[in-house]
């Protein structure tokens, strides 16, 4: 499939998707949200696809915010929607991918950019990196979910002042609370990513998916994280990955996980 936004690659298991609107600083506009929800679709149900990396084209931004152009004249109900379809089509759709999502930010990670960000299943970062979301300046609070994950990976307390500061952290600092697993050189940002995603493909990808749902589940409303764990574990038993993982075991060589 073609994009006018985005570029999709597919290579060794691995799909890097790419915002791709450098004048723009990669800026979210309607369609590139659009784009980027068949791209991740596309990739997650592709079988030869094990990790899925998300990053920004040049070396300035990974994301540098919504194109608030699109939306400066929005009507409450407006925004509502604007901010419910969203999260729908995206970054809730991204945060529950079965598929691994490693968000690799180069540059400015601002506004709807980070909250891309956070919606992948980790984050690594160039030693460039700029992240926060800045919404309160425009009058506005973050709409992507950016309120309830940036709490979750950093605490209430870091969140509650990046939010109503509007204030900017680097790479380091991000680190430093846990908004990044990861900080190198930008030259070395892709390789890492890969790094990390070769190392997430010897595993069976059956697993990895449970997992996901697992972990994502304690922190859903009404939701016992613990019983959707167990529920995640006994259904592991009725896999082919587990029957080929416990044989390799204990056969003492390499799992070939078929993915079943």
């Amino acid at each position: 499939m073609s994009y006018t936004n985005i570029l999709s690659d597919t290579a060794n298991g691995i799909a890097t998707i790419t915002i791709n609107r450098p004048s723009k600083l990669n800026a979210l506009n309607s369609a590139t949200i659009h784009e980027l929800h068949e791209a991740f679709k596309a990739a997650d149900d592709d079988n030869d696809v094990k990790v899925i990396v998300i990053t920004g084209s040049g070396e300035k931004a990974f994301v540098a915010g919504a194109d608030i152009s699109e939306f400066a004249d929005f009507s409450e109900e407006e925004g509502g929607k604007l901010a419910a379809q969203g999260q729908a089509l995206l970054f809730d759709f991204v945060a529950n991918l079965s598929t691994p999502v490693i968000a690799a930010v180069n540059g400015f990670a601002l506004g709807g950019g980070l909250e891309l960000a956070m919606a992948a299943h980790f984050r690594v970062a160039s030693d460039n990196a700029k992240m926060g979301l800045p919404e309160v300046s425009l009058g506005v609070i973050p709409g992507y979910g950016g309120t309830q994950r940036l709490p979750q990976l950093v605490g209430k307390g870091r969140a509650m002042e990046l939010i109503m500061t509007a204030g900017m952290i680097d790479a380091n600092k991000a680190l430093e609370c846990g908004l990044v697993n990861h900080v190198t050189t930008q030259e070395e940002l892709i390789p890492l990513a890969e790094k990390i995603a070769s190392k997430i493909m010897r595993n069976s990808p059956v697993a990895i998916s449970a997992a996901i749902s697992a972990i994502n589940a304690g922190f859903e409303t009404g939701v016992d994280g613990f019983k959707a764990e167990i529920k995640q574990f006994g259904n592991c038993f009725g896999t082919e990955d587990f029957k080929e993982g416990t044989q390799a075991f204990l056969n003492k060589r390499k799992a070939d996980f078929p993915g079943k």
